[in-house]
């Protein structure tokens, strides 16, 4: 009698969790995922429009816009949950952020002024027995950049211009080094987001989480009922 009664209480319980709308539970689930698939869409989708504006300004040569461009991706990046693709050298791999971006003609150009105003300090110098060597480098090494394709900073370009201003033994004592071409890493940009924020895809995300777990608690109580019933049903033998 008392195994009778046990089996029924699990049955039971067993009819209670197999028809507290499971599937409605699950249909919930899949909508949310799909749901929140899209909402981090849309955020990519977002990210890649602001970034494309900050490259779009520096084309421009508009600092005051880029400067504002750039504010608008990093406080958006750090506010929602955004996934990216990033192409390692062939190696994909999924990252959180904008992912690494250059800021290439704001570089030129602050490259350019440098090699102007070293042109114009080397002009200065009446007692250089060289004459300006910045000037001679850039027309050799132009020439080649035309003819090759190279341009700052590729390494072919800057290796030529190494290569003229060595010719000169006179280089060090005539302070040519004054020329500081600013390093690319001043102009590489990578704003990172957070792995979960409170904003709207967040939201939706953290509500598939918790259904997700709601459903695997309700699996396992499903799973432990049916074994308890049939542990009743199939009592061990005694010796």
């Amino acid at each position: 009698m008392g195994g009778a009664k046990q089996k029924s209480k699990f049955r039971k319980a067993l009819s209670k969790v197999v028809h507290f709308s499971s599937w409605k539970l699950a249909l919930i689930f899949v909508l949310l995922c799909f749901f929140s698939a899209t909402l981090l869409r849309f955020d990519h989708i977002k990210m890649v429009d602001l970034r494309q504006a900050v490259l779009d300004a520096d084309e421009a040569e508009d600092d005051e816009a880029i400067a504002a461009a750039l504010n608008e991706l990093k406080t958006f990046t750090q506010k929602h949950i955004v996934f990216n693709l990033h192409d390692d050298n062939g190696r994909q791999s999924i990252i959180y952020g904008t992912g690494p971006f250059y800021l290439e003609h704001q570089y030129m150009r602050k490259a350019k002024e440098e090699l102007a105003r070293a042109q114009a300090e080397a002009d200065s110098k009446i007692s250089n027995p060289n004459g300006n060597i910045y000037r001679k480098a850039a027309d050799v090494c132009d020439a080649l950049g035309i003819k090759y394709g190279w341009r700052y900073p590729d390494k072919q370009y800057i290796d030529c211009w190494m290569t003229e201003l060595a010719k000169y033994p006179a280089v060090d004592n005539l302070e040519v080094k004054g020329a500081n071409i600013p390093s690319t890493e001043l102009f590489r940009f990578d704003f990172a987001s957070p792995i979960w924020y409170p904003c709207f895809s967040g939201i939706v995300i953290l509500l598939t989480i918790t259904v997700f777990i709601v459903l695997i608690i309700r699996f396992f109580v499903w799973l432990f009922l049916r074994l308890a019933i049939f542990a009743l049903d199939h009592p061990s033998k005694k010796h």
